[in-house]
């Protein structure tokens, strides 16, 4: 397809994959915020982000395709197995030409611009970067405890050692110990937005799923398993993820109070 921008092998492209099917939220990217879309809330933010030359939806459903066009977005229409957004987003970025792609999740309409620019500095200030992605602190201890809020701990360079829906550090003391180890700040909550080298990322989605990977189900373990680092850059921007109708009511709750200030 013809991209209303121009892509050179030194831009900076996002994409946000978006499926029409959802086990608990069928027709999630198109559900209603405010008048719009979720989805075009997600592209909005992606493009108005300095660092980035131009955003596209990868997808697989017409509906969605139709959606993009009709708030003058650009789609990519993709193969309709891919197991993951990072497969489907390889897919689409393959005959382009671009420096970086970000990974930008179709399910967050309040991603800051400002968070989407600190998660591409690195990459073009270090090249050896081959991934980057971002975290925040940790709220409280249930945070920490809690399987739906993935960490991440880093090395001291802030490259991930690992990411976990368990606790990390553990204690020794198991439970017990949890106040301690959130205390020590060792660790934060991922936020899954990943900048990605284009090589690294058409790389990525060639590789084999990991065991890691499939028991923690973090598809981002099967880059560290086969040696690719990611460097975690912290922000105190708390983006809220929508899975459910309650997730999306949360959301628009949001949205209402934030245009009242």
């Amino acid at each position: 397809m013809r991209l209303p921008f121009t892509l050179t092998e030194s831009s900076v492209l996002a994409v946000i994959p978006a499926r029409f099917a959802s086990t608990r939220f069928p027709g999630k990217p198109l559900a209603d915020l405010a008048g719009r879309s979720m989805l075009e809330h997600v592209y909005r933010r992606a493009s108005a982000a300095s660092r980035v030359h131009g955003t596209v939806v990868a997808t697989d459903d017409d509906r969605i395709a139709e959606a993009v066009a009709g708030f003058g977005g650009a789609a990519i229409m993709t193969r309709a197995d891919h197991p993951s957004g990072t497969d489907r987003i390889a897919e689409a970025i393959a005959a382009l030409p671009c420096r970086l792609v970000v990974n930008v999740q179709g399910d967050e309409p309040l991603v800051e611009p400002a968070a989407i620019d600190a998660a591409i500095a690195p990459m073009l200030d270090d090249p050896t970067i081959e991934m980057c992605t971002l975290s925040r602190p940790l709220a409280d201890v249930d945070e920490f405890t809690s399987p739906h809020v993935v960490k991440v701990i880093t090395d001291l360079r802030g490259r991930a050692l690992y990411f976990s829906r368990a606790p990390i550090p553990g204690h020794p003391n198991g439970a017990a110990g949890a106040q301690d180890c959130w205390n020590s700040g060792s660790s934060a909550a991922h936020i899954g937005l990943y900048v990605y080298r284009r090589d690294v990322l058409l790389k990525l989605a060639g590789l084999p799923q990991v065991p890691l990977e499939e028991v923690e189900r973090l598809e981002q373990l099967r880059a560290l398993a086969h040696g690719i680092g990611i460097h975690v850059v912290r922000t105190l921007h708390h983006s809220v993820g929508v899975d459910t109708p309650a997730d999306l009511e949360r959301v628009r709750q949001l949205m209402m109070a934030s245009s009242r200030t």
